[in-house]
Parts: structure tokens; C-alpha cells; sequence
């Protein structure tokens, strides 16, 4: 009996520690919370943060993921090595919203979560992204808009609380406001917008991008915040000075850069060398992220003169950024949402993208 007993409680002591050198393990892997200082990401105790990893998409447009979710977000922390993942998201689908939900948008949060979950027990932060809105109507509309409307304010005021405490949570107001004048960005206002499939046109109450700001910091939530210009987040140029995002109750605002290479509005087509003239100046005033980069010659050619193909344009824009030492996120880890990483469900790297984000995010496994 007394042998059993003390063979008994050297069992639960054992596994006692086992337990508490998880916990520890677990907690040591939890990224630092991060705030904005000047032009910089940094720790709590000021530490230079930098964040390079890759978009995995589908819950815009999916409520599972498609399925892959999980494992994808697992590929890219494991075995490519990203410190950052962006999660594009719907906020219909975050309620329940899509004609296909009939659980109130439960199992999509759920699973929104096992991916923080994952993210933050592996040293990785995730940017939660609201990719897709409704132009004012719930369940309907559910796609990529100009700017956010009323039921985006109730999706970061739904979300943002349930992550106020996790440092390694990240908030993206607005994917790539477009079609719009700084002064919309600003305060929003009436939006009408046409889609060029379709044909459809919307009228609707847009909300600026302050507002989404607003709606965050009123639930307690300081997490540090990330803001995209207009023209499909390709141009910043009217935010210093004047528009600059007030953040008095958070951690602060970084701004996102798109750059792909299509003519744009208000700019056109631009070479690598002028975006990053353009790129430098801002970076020097205010914090970078560049969100979403690639190049599909499919959706758009190359001038004949500038002598370019989707690897070279690739290649030299992970140069640049590398060069610069700026946070960055590549578009996409799905083998269908172009520009591609992945060539397949099997997580083959794309040879003209994705070998060389791979390679240029291996250098995070370094440290």
C-alpha cells in the first residue's frame, strides 16, 4: 500500500510538471503584443518587430475554409516559416449571413478562433482582414466593395472584443477601398458603384475608414491597427499630414500598401523604380505594410519595352522589400486565387512566385 501510494504521487508530480512545462512552452511561444513608435512596430519594451508572411484566403467567400484552412495556415508557420498571416474574412459570413449559414455564423467563428489559436501557440501573428462587405444589406451583396457600410461597424464591434487580449491578433479595417476620393476614405458618405460582370448598380451609406477605428477602441480592444489607402489600397500619398488615423486609445495604425503591376487610377502603370521613390518617402513620414503583392501576365500584360515577366517582377519586388527591411504579406497561399504561391493542395510552391517567398521567408526560420 505505502509503495503504491508514494509510486502514486510520484506519477502526479511526473505528470504535474509535464503539465506546467507545456504551459510554459505555450506561453513562450505566444508572440509579444505589438505597438506603433514613429515609423516602427515594435515590442512592449521596444523591440523592432518585423512581420513577413502570406495571405491564405478563402473564408471571404467560403464558411469552412474550403476545408484547407487549418492545414494551410499550418503549411505556411510550419514549413515556410511565416511570422504573419493575413485572413481575409466576410462579414456576412462572421453572422451567419450567407443564404448557405444556418447556425448564425457559429461555426465560422469557431473556426476563426482555432486559427488564432494555432497562430499564437506557434509564434505567429494573424492579421484578421475584412475582405468582403454587403453595401448595407445583410445577406446580400456579399462581395468586394468600395468602402465599408453600417454592418462593417457591427462586424468590428462584434469581433474586436472577443481578441483584445491577444497580442498576437492584428486588425485590417477595410480591405481595398477603390473607386473613391480621400475625402470618402475620410468620412464616407453616399457610394454608388457598378459591377462591371453583372451590371448591377448599388447606392449605399458608406462609413470612413475612422469610423472602423472608432468601432474597434470602443469595445477596449488596443490591438494595433491596419489601414490601406485608396485605389485598391495602391496609393498613401493623401495620408500624411491630413488624414492620418487618430489612435489615442490604442496600440496605433500601420498603413498598407497593394502593389501590382496594372494601371491604376489617378497613377496608371507604374515601374517598380517609381513605386518605390513614391514608397520611400511615405515610409519615411509613417508605418508600412505592404499587404498584398504579385503579378498575373493572364489579367494584365507587361509593356514589350519593359522587358518583364511575372518572375522578374516578383523576384525584384521581394528584393525591394528586403532591401528596405519592410513588413510585407505575398498574395496568395491558394492555388486558384491568383497571384498564386501554391500550385496545388499538396502545398507545391509555384516556380515563378512562390519558390521565392518561400525562400525569402525561410530567413525567418533563422532567428
Amino acid at each position: 500500500m505505502t509503495t503504491n501510494f508514494f509510486s502514486r504521487a510520484w506519477v502526479r508530480i511526473f505528470f504535474g510538471l509535464a503539465v506546467s512545462f507545456t504551459i510554459l512552452a505555450s506561453l513562450s511561444a505566444t508572440p509579444a503584443a505589438l505597438k506603433v513608435v514613429g515609423t516602427q512596430l515594435v515590442t512592449a519594451d521596444g523591440q523592432p518587430v518585423r512581420l513577413r508572411g502570406v495571405n491564405c484566403a478563402s473564408m471571404e467567400w467560403s464558411d469552412d475554409g474550403q476545408g484547407h484552412i487549418l492545414k494551410t495556415v499550418e503549411v505556411v508557420v510550419n514549413e515556410w516559416h511565416a511570422n504573419l498571416i493575413r485572413l481575409p474574412l466576410s462579414q456576412d459570413r462572421w453572422f451567419g449571413k450567407a443564404p448557405e449559414q444556418k447556425d448564425g455564423g457559429k461555426a465560422y467563428r469557431a473556426l476563426v478562433r482555432q486559427l488564432v489559436d494555432f497562430c499564437a501557440a506557434h509564434n505567429a501573428y494573424i492579421l484578421l482582414d475584412l475582405h468582403w462587405s454587403d453595401a448595407g444589406e445583410w445577406g446580400k451583396n456579399i462581395g468586394q466593395h468600395n468602402l465599408p457600410d453600417k454592418n462593417s461597424i457591427a462586424f468590428w464591434k462584434d469581433l474586436a472584443p472577443r481578441y483584445r487580449h491577444q497580442p498576437a491578433v492584428l486588425f485590417d479595417l477595410y480591405n481595398e477601398p477603390s473607386h473613391i476620393t480621400w475625402d470618402q476614405w475620410l468620412k464616407g458618405g453616399p457610394v454608388t458603384e457598378t459591377d462591371k460582370k453583372t451590371k448591377i448598380t448599388l447606392a449605399y451609406e458608406a462609413v470612413g475608414l475612422p469610423a472602423l477605428v472608432e468601432a474597434i477602441r470602443s469595445t477596449g480592444a488596443k490591438n494595433v491597427i491596419v489601414a490601406g489607402g485608396i485605389n485598391w489600397a495602391y496609393e498613401l500619398e493623401g495620408i500624411p499630414g491630413a488624414r492620418e488615423l487618430a489612435d489615442p486609445k490604442g496600440h496605433g495604425i500601420i498603413y498598407a500598401a497593394h502593389p501590382y503591376p496594372h494601371p491604376y487610377e489617378h497613377i496608371g502603370r507604374e515601374t517598380l523604380a517609381k513605386w518605390t521613390a513614391r514608397t520611400e518617402a511615405f515610409a519615411q513620414k509613417l508605418p508600412l505594410i505592404v499587404t498584398e503583392f504579385g503579378s498575373d501576365e493572364k489579367m494584365w500584360k507587361f509593356p514589350k519595352d519593359w522587358n518583364y515577366n511575372d518572375e522578374r517582377w516578383g523576384r525584384e519586388m521581394i528584393a525591394i522589400l528586403e532591401a528596405h527591411r519592410w513588413n510585407w504579406l505575398a498574395w496568395d497561399f491558394h492555388p486558384t486565387a491568383s497571384p498564386c504561391l501554391i500550385a496545388d493542395w499538396n502545398y507545391t510552391p509555384t516556380p515563378h512566385f512562390g519558390v521565392w517567398v518561400k525562400e525569402a521567408l525561410a530567413e525567418n526560420g533563422k532567428k
